[in-house]
């Protein structure tokens, strides 16, 4: 009996080490994205001539527009406030000479659809990144404290990406190509207290990309979530960049090399370490009320901060 427990605790521990192995190795590829898999700069051209890119006038999504131009795209840019949107497309277009069409939609609204399918007619287009998104309330805060709830946030988080998806992935389901890109968060890969309606639309997010992947990956399309920590736009209020938070510009250009890394990436080195880290910590503690006092109280001195400094 001995010796079978014994023999039983060596199998149990091999097949651990070699789980953690397998898994160390699989990793390396975030480190190494060139040496692992390299996206060759034809790759985002060969899908098709344009890309879409929505809540294109800043941030991640103005970001994408100019990455992706760079590698040889027209661009077509959709977003609500025109005057950021045209300004944004003239940076494009005249710094990468790519063609670049500009379509104005507010994303809370369910009647944009129309006007947008209408101006996408015709365009051969090879990728789509449903980028737009809001908060619900831009500070932290509990359910009943926040704004009342309406319509906008499902509209703009959740709609979107359903009805942008379906109007581009039937024409790519046709050519058998294609690459789409949906932005979730990292609050969206556990039920995140404080932020609880924006969490919540970006777990929608998370599950309706992977299980689209599973569908449509054997037709030659990629469909990829994107699930971002820290990242410095206009959500966040321009938070400093560090070592985790990442501008738009790194984040979105390091993203780019993980579109054949499977269904869901965290977009850049920094933010899949931290992803890792975080699986080890238990929900409950997220779930405490004492880490939530904490994280409100953090965000009260930090306001009170700027606003006693608010050029530091």
């Amino acid at each position: 009996m001995e010796a079978f427990q014994h023999q039983l605790f060596t199998l149990i521990g091999g097949l651990i080490c070699f789980y953690v192995l397998v898994k160390c190795i699989r990793f390396m590829k975030y480190i190494f994205p060139h040496m692992w898999s390299a996206v060759p700069q034809t790759f985002f051209r060969s899908m098709g001539e344009w890309a879409v890119v929505t809540g294109a006038g800043e941030g991640l999504g103005r970001a994408y527009s100019f990455e992706l131009a760079k590698r040889g795209l027209n661009v077509v840019m959709i977003s609500r406030t025109l005057e950021k949107l045209q300004r944004a497309a003239t940076e494009v277009e005249q710094t990468t000479g790519q063609k670049v069409k500009i379509i104005q939609a507010d994303f809370t609204k369910n009647s944009v659809y129309e006007n947008i399918e209408k101006n996408l007619q015709g365009l051969d287009i090879g990728v789509l990144v449903n980028n737009v998104g809001m908060l619900h309330n831009p500070l932290p805060c509990r359910f009943l404290n926040g704004s009342d709830i309406d319509e906008s946030l499902v509209n703009c988080n959740i709609i979107s990406v359903t009805k942008m998806t379906k109007m581009i992935l039937k024409q790519m389901e046709s050519r058998r190509k294609g690459l789409i890109l949906n932005l979730s968060s990292g609050l969206g890969t556990f039920p995140c207290p404080l932020y609880t309606m924006y969490s919540a639309s970006k777990a929608f997010i998370s599950t309706f990309s992977k299980a689209l992947q599973a569908e449509y990956k054997a037709k030659g399309i990629i469909i990829q979530v994107v699930t971002p920590y820290g990242v410095s736009t206009p959500m966040t209020r321009y938070q400093k960049p560090d070592l985790i938070t990442k501008t738009a510009e790194e984040f979105v250009s390091e993203s780019l090399q993980y579109v054949t890394f499977g269904d869901e990436v965290f977009g850049c080195l920094a933010h899949e370490v931290l992803a890792r880290v975080l699986q080890f910590v238990p929900l409950w503690v997220f779930h405490s009320n004492r880490f939530q006092e904490t994280v409100l109280h953090s965000f009260t001195n930090y306001l009170k901060k700027m606003w006693r400094n608010p050029n530091p």
